[in-house]
């Protein structure tokens, strides 16, 4: 028995923020000088982002006026975690509904209260009841629909649901499984000048995206057989990228070696995920890769072999989006999925993503027609 993606819908907050807009007000609100602004804004022009959504209007001012920091020189007192995951808990809610509505609007045949299982998932804020109770009734979905959690994973996290939901299709023909990715990474601004989080400053936005899984392909339009997965560990990254909650928002760990981890482990993670299968990289022309950051879709190309035209859509969601952490790779498929024709029937799609551990998560789908 199989498993199918058979729609994707998205969500971004209104707040769509220009690259140099955020540049001034971290310069600003860092209280950099001359030349360190300089650097900032050389570091955001090189990053391959154009545009990031944030649930707060406050990145694209630089005049005072803010609605969440302190209007105040230097931003303090700095806005605590109970601060922010109080705005977290505002503003998750309405983004997932409207992803998940977006989902659910491509398959007129399935009615909300069709829907056997809910997962969400997000790094970036929790509560309790939580964000997955309160789709239940914000959706009308069924009382007795079975919920789980997957919290705390970061970017590649929205692999995990994927898995998590093959598993119960495969166990049950009749689960039609709802997937809600929402994170609102700009809560978590740090006011540091240290590198890790200048990057990351520089890299994370808000979005939500909403994935549709069940034992039988869309009635229409393309769907994507869930194939297999294979996940792994360069335990040399340990420390390269991780993610912790301190005082003031979680803190991210992001340093220059990320790329170099990843180019150590891709390949032998590819081998692993299709030596079991009836395909070779050779065969495979559509990617769908977690745009993390510019210079790790560009290693992967150089170590895979893949050009930048193969990595088109991971480029299109960095530059127009950002990296909205386990969401991103959701957007990437979203593109893909819209791309394909009847004559793509059959063909294999390998997707990647990346996250604290290191961890490098890896999986193979197949178009297919109803």
């Amino acid at each position: 028995m199989s498993s199918y993606l058979c729609a994707i819908g998205t969500a971004t907050p209104s707040h769509r923020l220009a690259q140099p807009q955020i540049a001034d007000f971290m310069a600003q609100a860092l209280q950099l000088g001359d030349a360190d602004t300089r650097k900032l804004r050389a570091l955001y022009r090189v990053s391959g982002i154009e545009h990031r959504h944030s649930v707060l209007p406050d990145y694209g001012r630089t005049n005072g006026d803010y609605t969440f920091f302190p209007n105040t020189a230097g931003l303090e007192p700095f806005p605590t975690v109970g601060q922010r995951l109080a705005s977290y808990r505002q503003h998750a809610l309405p983004l997932s509904a409207e992803a998940a509505r977006s989902c659910l609007e491509q398959l007129p045949e399935l009615q909300a209260a069709d829907i056997t299982h809910l997962i969400t998932v997000s790094c970036t804020g929790m509560y309790a009841p939580g964000l997955d109770i309160e789709l239940v009734h914000t959706l009308g979905l069924a009382p007795d629909v079975q919920r789980t959690c997957i919290n705390f994973m970061g970017c590649y996290a929205a692999f995990n649901a994927l898995k998590v939901a093959d598993a119960f299709c495969r166990a049950d023909a009749r689960a039609r499984v709802l997937i809600v990715c929402t994170e609102l990474c700009t809560l978590h601004f740090q006011k540091s000048t240290e590198d890790d989080h200048l990057v990351s400053n520089a890299l994370f936005g808000d979005g939500s995206a909403a994935a549709l899984v069940q034992a039988v392909p869309a009635a229409a339009g393309p769907s994507l057989a869930l194939t297999a997965f294979h996940c792994d560990l360069e335990p040399d990254g340990h420390a390269d990228m991780a993610w912790h909650i301190n005082d003031f928002g979680f803190e991210m760990t992001l340093s220059s070696y990320v790329p170099r981890m990843i180019q150590k482990g891709i390949r032998q993670l590819t081998e692993k995920l299709l030596e079991r299968l009836p395909v070779k990289l050779a065969d495979i022309h559509a990617f769908a890769i977690h745009p993390g950051g510019r210079k790790i879709l560009e290693t992967i190309e150089q170590e895979l072999g893949l050009s930048r035209h193969d990595n088109r859509f991971a480029y299109e969601v960095l530059r127009n989006y950002g990296n909205m952490s386990s969401a991103t790779v959701l957007f990437v498929l979203r593109d893909l999925l819209a791309s394909f024709a009847p004559t793509d029937a059959g063909a294999p799609v390998l997707s990647f993503a990346f996250g604290p551990g290191l961890t490098l998560e890896s999986m193979l789908l197949q178009v297919v027609y109803a």
